[in-house]
């Protein structure tokens, strides 16, 4: 749980991700496509990935990727963020966490 938290600081934007996951493909993108400043952690390729992904699973992410953090806050996944982005949401917090210059 201590390396999720701190992985999670790491950038205003953190993005927990398997490489072959089509959904976490898709809010890599989306957060690509703005622009934002953001670490992409990818939990098949980075040494421990089975241990983070556990802990986001004891965190509440069901399914466990993707997972994001926004100015270190768990935000959740793709539905959560979708959510955000629909409601017009997600760009005033990245915004706020200084992940977005616009």
């Amino acid at each position: 749980m201590d390396r999720v938290t701190k992985l999670a600081s790491e950038k205003p934007v953190v993005i927990f991700s398997k490489s072959s996951c089509c959904m976490s493909h898709t809010i890599k993108t989306l957060f690509y496509d703005f622009g934002v400043d953001l670490a992409v952690n990818e939990l098949d390729k980075i040494p421990r990935g089975c241990e983070i992904e556990q802990a986001l699973l004891r965190l509440g992410c069901n399914p466990s990727v993707p997972a994001v953090f926004i100015g270190g806050e768990l935000v959740g996944g793709a539905n959560e963020v979708m959510t955000l982005h629909l409601n017009r949401s997600l760009v005033p917090v990245l915004k706020q966490v200084g992940a977005l210059w616009v």
